[in-house]
């Protein structure tokens, strides 16, 4: 039986049907979606300045952020005054209008994390292990989100809006790569995790590749408020990335779209080679190790690394290398507007990753390319929990950003 944490249909835990903005099933009008969407990207906004933006009348406008107001979804904030007329009342996303959850799995950790309408984090767990296994991760998932929602009230409880799950595909076929045992990630082949975590849960559940997840964070949250296009590298034990094209993931016909870590590179002996067999953070792993270092250290201290030693240097010149190719690879595909990196990895080193990788495009031969930034990502180890748990929000609340308004200054 699955476990009554929200009941279908946009009812509280006690049955009492919520207004209609909980899960957008009678606000999912355009309209709507629209205003929600521009608020989200602007920060605030008063209604005249909806409606200058959207090109709908003021009445509209008004119908509109009444209702939502309504709905929990909106919240006026304090009038501006000191201008000519009455004063301007704006209006924000209310952060306890809607929430949702998402779980990352990784290769050697799992997350998960709640995260409210407005996107701040309201809380996160996080659970180390050696290998991922079906069973650890569905009794993760159990105990994790109780705890989860333990702190929100019975009428908070009700207005979450789904789950999203961040994961690798075909876990099961990275084992060697992963220094896992002969077999021992298998028992993925044949579970469908999603489908299982929907037996316990009556919410709407995503799925999605964790490195395009990863991408739509940094698309609703971080660089992607200002860019309507960007390719997007993630470093985690194996690389990954994204695509954003008019303010859209891209995914794909097949769900592979940004698939980098497939990227053909050259290797170290001249040979045609991944990305992901030099630039993941295995790769660093397995040089730490054989310096006779401790490679546990990448995933215990995310604060400095400092105990990596040259096997470190080794990589990151390596890595920015080989990124900095396949970004050049990518941008004569899709010439977007920047190259974001974000990663599973200390700040500091984040930097220096993204600072060689400029330095190493230079090495490059980028004839008949137009010039492009390389930008630090913004929101690191947490994006693709994060990523994950904005899948609902994506579903219920928000529109492309491809979207017609009137004008973007």
């Amino acid at each position: 039986m699955a476990a009554d944490w929200g009941a279908p249909g946009g009812q509280s835990l006690e049955g009492t049907p919520l207004t209609r903005g909980t899960t957008q099933r009678g606000a999912r009008l355009y309209n709507e979606r629209l205003i929600l969407s521009l608020v989200r990207l602007r920060g605030q906004l008063p209604k005249a300045e909806m409606a200058r933006l959207t090109g709908l009348s003021a009445q509209t406008v008004s119908v509109i952020v009444r209702q939502l107001e309504a709905d929990g979804l909106l919240k006026r904030r304090n009038p501006q005054r000191g201008k000519v007329g009455q004063p301007l009342v704006p209006f924000e996303l209310d952060s306890n209008g809607a929430f949702s959850i998402g779980l990352k799995v990784g290769r050697r950790s799992g997350d998960l994390m709640l995260l409210d309408l407005a996107g701040h984090v309201r809380q996160t767990i996080h659970r180390p292990y050696t290998f991922p296994s079906p069973a650890e991760m569905m009794g993760f998932v159990t105990s994790g989100v109780e705890e989860l929602v333990s702190e929100l009230d019975p009428e908070q409880r009700g207005r979450i809006s789904g789950m999203g799950i961040a994961a690798p595909f075909e876990l099961w076929n990275w084992a060697e790569d992963a220094g896992a045992p002969p077999g021992a990630l298998m028992a993925w082949k044949d579970f469908d995790l999603q489908a299982e975590i929907a037996r316990i849960f009556t919410w709407p559940i995503h799925f999605c590749n964790d490195a395009s997840a990863a991408c739509a964070a940094e698309l609703l949250f971080g660089r992607g408020r200002d860019l309507t296009d960007f390719a997007y590298f993630y470093l985690g034990y194996f690389i990954g990335g994204g695509v954003v094209l008019n303010g859209s993931l891209y995914l794909g016909r097949h769900g592979n779209a940004g698939a980098l870590a497939s990227f053909p590179v050259t290797s170290e002996r001249g040979q045609s080679a991944q990305l992901v067999r030099s630039t993941s953070l295995a790769a660093l792993e397995r040089d730490i190790q054989r310096d006779g270092g401790d490679p546990e250290l990448l995933w215990r201290d995310l604060g400095e690394w400092q105990g990596a030693g040259p096997a470190l240097d080794r990589w990151l010149a390596r890595a920015a290398l080989d990124v900095a190719t396949a970004a050049a690879g990518v941008m004569a595909v899709l010439d977007c507007a920047a190259i974001v990196i974000d990663g599973a990895v200390p700040l500091r080193v984040r930097a220096r990753f993204v600072e060689e990788v400029r330095q190493a495009l230079a090495l490059v031969d980028r004839q008949g390319l137009a010039d492009f930034p390389i930008l630090e990502g913004t929101i690191g180890a947490d994006a693709r929990a994060m990523g994950a748990a904005s899948l609902p929000l994506f579903d219920n609340f928000i529109i492309n950003r491809n979207v017609l308004f009137k004008d973007k200054d």
